[in-house]
């Protein structure tokens, strides 16, 4: 099932997630949908407070990365395979020089910015049959991981900006807030007129 992605100025997506227990409610099936919604948005993650629930897990699928004639073959065979579910994560390092890459967000529909970012990470997690891993990961892989991430911890990618920049985008997110923007894929706006 597609569920709605909430949109920029939603609460939820400001609550930094709880951890959950193998007996989470309806969770293989919440995971499912979870799928679903993000490959019908075009989007390489997901994290539930998009989906309106504030618990620590998210989604990624990176392999739309894959092939790309900047990065090298055993980065793009990385990405190829990355299609992964992270429950309770935390991250225990991030390392290197930060990078800029151009960052989108299927909550924030219509913008996108350079953030920096930290090009290796160590995380530790559940997979979906709650098997505990510790992995690291470096340059895109590791950028969409620490952005969905970020998702669990209440912060979006706009949190990152300069001063400068998100008062440039300011317009853009209000509008996004109260449904003044178009995206293919179902969304929830918590400011938009009830009856509209």
């Amino acid at each position: 099932m597609i569920l709605p992605i909430i949109a920029y100025g939603d609460p939820v997506l400001r609550k930094k997630g709880i951890e959950i227990s193998e007996d989470y409610p309806k969770l293989k099936e919440f995971i499912a949908n979870m799928w679903e919604t993000m490959y019908e948005a075009a989007g390489v993650g997901l994290a539930a407070p998009q989906v309106n629930k504030a618990i620590r897990l998210f989604i990624i699928d990176a392999s739309p990365f894959a092939d790309d004639e900047n990065i090298s073959e055993e980065e793009n065979a990385q990405l190829a395979e990355m299609k992964m579910v992270f429950i309770n994560p935390k991250i225990i390092a991030e390392e290197g020089e930060e990078w800029a890459f151009n960052e989108g967000c299927l909550s924030i529909p219509d913008v996108r910015e350079d953030v920096f970012r930290k090009p290796t990470i160590t995380i530790e997690y559940l997979d979906e049959n709650f098997k505990s891993h510790t992995k690291t990961f470096e340059g895109i892989g590791a950028r969409v991981i620490q952005h969905e991430y970020d998702h669990i911890e209440g912060i979006l990618f706009t949190d990152k900006l300069s001063s400068l920049k998100k008062r440039l985008i300011k317009g853009k997110l209000t509008n996004i807030s109260k449904g003044k923007v178009h995206a293919d894929y179902r969304m929830h706006f918590p400011l938009m007129k009830k009856g509209r």
